[in-house]
């Protein structure tokens, strides 16, 4: 961050994250104030229902569900009150065998949900109107003002019947969620990922889910939260927080703010005006502009968008006609279209601090040392920095004239950290941990120091010292009690709200079709995403032997419905069909199930492209794409 928007004046600069965690980011910002979950995984261990939003954590989070699933046997041995677990999906899979109740739903479907589910809590006075009174607002889809009773109005035509029509879901299911949201006794948690985050309206959904627990009074008390479940390691601590989008700086901060800009120039000390006020091109953007010659140059670290792209046919196939340059551990689809490939450390290779899901920071060290001439990811930035400076790049110099990304040790005096066998010996973390600690503080995302952090399991900001001069952490934010920065007598404190009155946002946001649906010519739902087996696109997993033999390759899965009538048999092969290309892969439909007239590809095998067959449609206001729906055609080879 401040390589690029510090000393190359330059925005244009996007996470992996723009592609899972994105809606989430935008979701929390837009109903908050500000981003990151207010609960934590303690929630799991409180709650007395559990709701999944098309989430398959069985198979994407097997940690956390191990966790939900060793509650679940304590229950039965002990004979303990049961958990309630919910799975709304659009495709039963291994977490729906748990549930106790499945409800399938039509793609996009659940936006529909969430409003008739707030509709029938308003219609029968379900709402938890004194939490309402004193915590929360309204606005419109266009932002603008509305009162109770104009929301009220909006949700009207989201009946049961109107939601079954839509949604696939029957009034019994839509009268089950309500009742459960209707019960003081009920402690909720929602739990959610790529299935809402991978949308067309990413940021609408999420929205709509919190609405939920806002009218319910189902947030800010142990169990009682809606949560959004990280797509990656990190994806909060070193994108979000750090503020690696396009549009964003460090510690809630953005480019277009101009106290925000002075503030991260005035800590990195860098030539006043060095941040451009222009945001830069979103993930999407930034590869379109690669394609068609717009942009000369990429520099992608350990990230594989030869593979993830959507739409692969028309935003990659021009690749490598500009300069590509990759750091990466392995091999990967997009090494193969590199310019220039600089071998990186892996995680065990190198000292790093993560954050994850409940906003818990966390330090670890390196294991091993990396192999050959494999570098750091960090180290790779301020040896090319190093290099501009040396070459007398006005943009790599600080107000002193001095190298911008220059290392200092305790006594101030610099080190030369750009030096492979002086990075390894000094702390590089801690230099710049303590410096981007400073730009955690303004919007109360505060960190513990590094040398408090380092002796810890991870701490969950905001990490304050209090009167006794302990380091305490956060288990849920907007808490008395819990959040430091809630004021003594508030209970709950939404003190991020941009109106600055402590309220959440409840957003009338209506239903909107996906931008493909099924037709005639392609008449069936396509679906993407992750195995148990393989993390994303197998660069790493596929190189485990026992992973690798488990899952060797991807396949297409089936409803036994549509199979048989299809013709389709075990093991056939099969030809899909989009308006942007074609895959042939075997059939398998034992794992999971489709709903009918649906079908799933996971995404790990770069021998079979899904993504040449995807669509390139994205949140207008997350710019995430989504890779859950498009319309396809598929028929036995």
């Amino acid at each position: 961050m401040k390589f690029l928007k510090g000393g190359l004046n330059s925005n244009h600069i996007d996470p992996n994250a723009r592609l899972c965690m994105a809606s989430a980011v935008v979701g929390f910002v837009t109903t908050f104030g500000v981003d990151e979950p207010s609960g934590c995984y303690d929630d799991l261990d409180e709650c007395n229902t559990i709701i999944t939003w098309g989430n398959n954590w069985a198979e994407m989070h097997p940690v956390l569900y191990s966790r939900f699933m060793d509650r679940k046997k304590e229950e039965s041995k002990y004979s303990r009150p049961k958990t309630l677990y919910i799975d709304m999906a659009t495709r039963y899979t291994r977490s729906s065998e748990h549930a106790d109740h499945y409800i399938e739903f039509i793609p996009q479907g659940d936006m529909a949900i969430a409003n008739g589910i707030c509709n029938l809590l308003l219609e029968r006075g379900k709402q938890d109107s004194k939490f309402m009174d004193q915590h929360v607002r309204f606005k419109a889809d266009d932002g603008s003002d509305i009162t109770l009773e104009q929301y009220r109005e909006f949700l009207k035509e989201y009946t049961p019947e109107k939601v079954e029509e839509i949604a696939g879901v029957s009034e019994a299911h839509l009268n089950l969620l309500t009742d459960l949201f209707s019960d003081p006794q009920r402690k909720i948690v929602s739990l959610w990922c790529m299935g809402m985050n991978q949308h067309t309206r990413g940021t609408a959904i999420n929205n709509l889910v919190y609405n939920v627990h806002l009218l319910s009074g189902q947030i800010g008390k142990p169990g009682c939260t809606p949560f959004s479940l990280t797509g990656q390691p990190s994806a909060c601590g070193t994108c979000r927080e750090v503020g690696t989008l396009a549009h964003a700086l460090p510690g809630g901060r953005v480019v277009k703010n101009p106290e925000h800009r002075a503030d991260c120039e005035n800590i990195w000390n860098t030539i006043p005006g060095a941040i451009n006020p222009k945001p830069g091109h979103h993930t999407m953007a930034m590869f379109q502009a690669f394609n068609k010659g717009e942009m000369g140059s990429i520099w992608v670290q350990v990230t594989n968008p030869a593979q993830t792209i959507p739409n692969l046919n028309e935003n990659m196939n021009n690749a490598t006609k500009g300069n590509l340059i990759v750091s990466d551990v392995y091999p990967t689809a997009t090494t193969k279209v590199a310019n220039i490939v600089l071998p990186s450390a892996l995680w065990v290779e190198k000292n790093g601090i993560v954050g994850n899901s409940e906003r818990r920071t966390q330090q670890w060290f390196r294991m091993v040392d990396p192999p050959g001439e494999a570098r750091d990811d960090a180290w790779q930035v301020l040896a090319v920095a190093h290099r501009m400076y040396e070459l007398g790049f006005k943009g790599m110099k600080n107000r002193d004239g001095k190298f911008l990304l220059g290392v200092h040790d305790e006594n101030g005096k610099e080190v030369e950290a750009w030096k492979w066998d002086v990075y390894q010996k000094f702390n590089v973390d801690k230099f710049h941990y303590e410096e981007y600690r400073k730009l955690t503080l303004k919007k109360h995302k505060d960190l513990a120091p590094y040398d408090v952090l380092s002796d810890q399991r991870g701490m969950r900001w905001p990490v304050v010292e209090n009167a006794s001069g302990q380091w305490v952490e956060t288990p849920r934010r907007f808490v008395e009690g819990e959040d430091p920065y809630v004021k003594p007598g508030k209970d709950i404190q939404f003190y991020g709200a941009k109106a600055k009155d402590d309220r959440a946002i409840i957003w009338a946001r209506p239903y909107e079709a996906p931008p493909e649906v099924p037709d005639e010519e392609y008449p069936y739902w396509l679906c993407t995403g992750r195995v148990l087996e393989h993390w994303h696109t197998g660069t790493m997993t596929g190189r485990v032997p026992q992973l690798k033999n488990a899952m060797p390759k991807a396949y297409v899965e089936l409803n036994p419905n549509d199979a048989e009538r299809l013709g389709i048999n075990e093991g056939d092969k099969v030809k899909i069909v989009s308006r942007r290309g074609r895959i042939i892969l075997p059939a398998w439909s034992r794992r999971a199930r489709p709903a009918e007239g649906s079908i799933f590809v996971p995404f790990f095998d770069e021998t079979k492209m899904i993504n040449e067959v995807t669509l390139d449609e994205y949140c207008p206001m997350s710019k995430e794409p989504d890779y859950k729906k498009c319309a396809v055609k598929i028929e036995k080879v």
